[in-house]
């Protein structure tokens, strides 16, 4: 499966997740991310705020960053080339990239004896 990488802006926390004011972005990420990584995706996270280093240490994010500035973030890294920036990836981007399935949903029958809830 391939690796996904995404370098956050300077965050609170790990997540983004905490504090009074939670931005619904991050919130439905942070969902997604669990998702995937239940479903055997492996993805990690940077916050800049904390993890600097891994900004420095990364050739393509250091050159996104030298070129375009903290506008690019967030970023998220496929298999360590750009495949986003400056916005969290959705739950169908994880999905493609990943190769993970959608998940199944279970659907009402249409028709039939019970159809309108009033079996004789």
């Amino acid at each position: 499966m391939k690796k996904i990488q995404v370098f956050d802006p300077a965050l609170c926390c790990s997540s983004g997740v905490c504090g009074v004011e939670l931005d619904q972005k991050l919130v439905t990420f942070a969902a997604d991310v669990d998702w995937a990584i239940q479903n055997g995706a492996q993805i990690e996270r940077f916050n800049l705020a904390q993890q600097p280093m891994a900004f420095v240490e990364n050739a393509v994010v250091k050159g996104l960053l030298e070129r375009s500035g903290e506008g690019a973030l967030p970023l998220t890294l496929v298999d360590s080339e750009v495949a986003l920036a400056g916005r969290y990836p959705t739950r169908d981007d994880l999905m493609r990239w990943t190769g993970i399935a959608p998940p199944v949903t279970e659907q009402k029958p249409t028709g039939g004896c019970c159809a309108g809830g009033r079996c004789c």
